[in-house]
């Protein structure tokens, strides 16, 4: 099982290249472009259907029920086995004390977790930040309180079982492409640290980027 030894700043500078790549700069400014039109089938004129029969049917006109194989009841029960499941609960995120110990001791829950898309992936982050709390001191993953900053969420996220470190450069990525839509030049720490920067701004960009990340697929 692999080990996440990124930090803040490293994870911001991966985030950074990938962003400016040839690759990463088609997806996405392309996505709007690419993806299909829904296709709709025309709908039947309303002056085109038979008007419905009023009052009990005739005795030369059968009731639908009688047009069936089995019993309606039958029918419903086959229905409803054939739903999907309900999907598997979520573990919740650890508590306050979870949220101040080091990383590695939630690194059993990443057992028999599998990938997710990156803005899956944020919003996990984004609810460290929103139970954990945020913090913006220069060049930590925590302070003592276990808050995070916004790339310290997506290390975490990632360490807690959710999605790859791929998927984590990513995610950053699409922080790094929302932040240039909203007009900043620079990278995601300085933005968290800027002075007058608050909590509410940073789980807005989180939002602002799963919509951006989810609208293009990802």
């Amino acid at each position: 099982m692999a080990t996440a030894v990124l930090t803040p700043d490293q994870l911001d500078g991966q985030a950074s290249r990938l962003h400016d790549t040839q690759a990463w700069q088609q997806i996405v400014t392309g996505w709007d472009r690419t993806v299909p039109e829904p296709a709709f089938s025309p709908a039947e004129p309303t002056s085109a259907r038979p008007a419905e029969p009023s009052g009990p049917p005739s005795a030369g006109h059968s009731d639908w029920r009688s047009l069936l194989s089995v019993p309606v009841d039958r029918l419903v029960d086959d229905t409803l086995r054939t739903l999907p499941a309900a999907p598997p609960h979520e573990r919740p995120l650890p508590g306050r004390l979870g949220a101040m110990l080091p990383d590695r001791v939630h690194l059993w829950r990443r057992v028999g977790q599998g990938d997710l898309r990156p803005s899956t992936h944020l919003g996990y982050a984004r609810q460290i930040l929103a139970e954990w709390g945020w913090q913006n001191t220069p060049y930590r993953l925590r302070n003592v309180r276990g808050a995070r900053c916004v790339c310290g969420a997506l290390i975490s996220a990632h360490r807690l079982g959710y999605g790859s470190l791929d998927t984590v450069d990513r995610a950053g990525a699409w922080l790094i492409t929302e932040l240039r839509a909203q007009g900043w030049p620079g990278l995601i720490g300085p933005w968290n640290r800027h002075p007058g920067r608050t909590a509410a701004d940073a789980l807005a960009l989180f939002d602002a980027t799963i919509r951006r990340a989810s609208l293009a697929g990802h």
